[in-house]
């Protein structure tokens, strides 16, 4: 993954860069259509943002990845 990007997602989200390659490393290992590696993955992010995620908000986050309507370009995003 690009440094440059890592960096722009850590200062957005204050989300440290090896929790972000570890997340990544666990999601390319895993399912990421999986419930549960998603589930996961939410709540871990939602911690080290200290950011609460609703279980309405997981169940949306849950569904757009299941449904492939993530953005393709995800360095737009930030």
């Amino acid at each position: 993954m690009n440094d440059e990007l890592l960096k722009k997602v850590e200062k957005k989200t204050k989300v440290k860069k090896q929790t972000i390659i570890d997340l990544a490393r666990k999601l390319s290992q895993g399912n990421m259509k999986d419930e549960g590696t998603l589930n996961e993955v939410i709540d871990t992010l939602s911690k080290a943002a200290g950011k609460p995620v609703s279980s309405e908000m997981k169940e949306k986050i849950i569904n757009t990845i299941k449904d492939d309507k993530v953005p393709n370009n995800v360095d737009k995003m930030f």
